[in-house]
């Protein structure tokens, strides 16, 4: 059973949230501050993480940032509230993997959920079918048309892998920049505009979506 942790301060939707989840076959731990968040994460095996940006002690951005930097890739949907569109950049700066504003109808809720854990599923897997008659192996860095292996440049493959592995979800240039370049190298954007170009011509121009001014979406739909 799936185990999701769940920070909300508001005790009665946290209540609400918790029993439409059981209802769904998930395990849900509650968590009404960020110190206690932090407390379950580290003594548990937390598949997926739903957390309230303004709670007591430590928020949930706060929260998620120093989960990053210490190595959990955890998905995370953060809950927000209607009208918090710092928040909702911050959460991507930071790591989130989605975002749902209040209030928002269960069922929403539900999707997002599934949609996270079918990733977080896929991800691990080592061949990953990204496009008609196209795979790609995200252990040995090789993809495959028509079962012809593609040569590509490295940092072609790995934005491939980074691409397929956080698959619908909105990229921004910096996280890609972050990914592709080391820290002694000066990230270049029309390299980068290449090697789109250069994916695009081989899984299809509409498998990745340009989001002006902010970054790519790799689509699955």
């Amino acid at each position: 059973m799936p185990k999701i942790l769940l920070l909300e301060d508001d005790m009665q939707l946290s209540a609400t949230i918790k029993q439409f989840l059981s209802l769904k076959n998930y395990e849900v731990l509650q968590a009404y501050d960020g110190l206690k968040a932090q407390e379950m994460i580290y003594e548990n095996h937390i598949d997926l993480m739903l957390l309230d940006v303004k709670v007591p002690y430590l928020n949930g951005l706060d929260l998620l940032k120093e989960l990053r930097e210490n190595g959990d890739e955890t998905p995370a949907v953060m809950i927000t509230s209607l009208n918090s569109v710092d928040d909702v950049e911050r959460g991507f700066e930071v790591g989130c993997d989605d975002y749902i504003r209040k209030p928002f109808a269960l069922k929403e809720l539900l999707v997002r959920v599934e949609a996270q854990l079918k990733r977080r599923y896929n991800s691990h897997q080592e061949s990953i079918t990204i496009a008609d008659g196209c795979t790609f192996d995200t252990k040995e860095m090789i993809l495959l048309k028509d079962g012809q292996k593609v040569a590509l440049k490295t940092k072609e493959l790995t934005l491939l892998k980074l691409f397929v592995t956080h698959s619908d979800q909105l990229l921004h240039y910096e996280q890609i920049f972050d990914a592709l370049w080391d820290y002694d190298e000066v990230p270049s954007s029309g390299a980068l505009r290449t090697y789109i170009k250069t994916l695009r011509a081989i899984i299809g121009k509409n498998k990745i979506e340009t989001i002006k001014n902010v970054g790519y979406r790799f689509v699955t739909k």
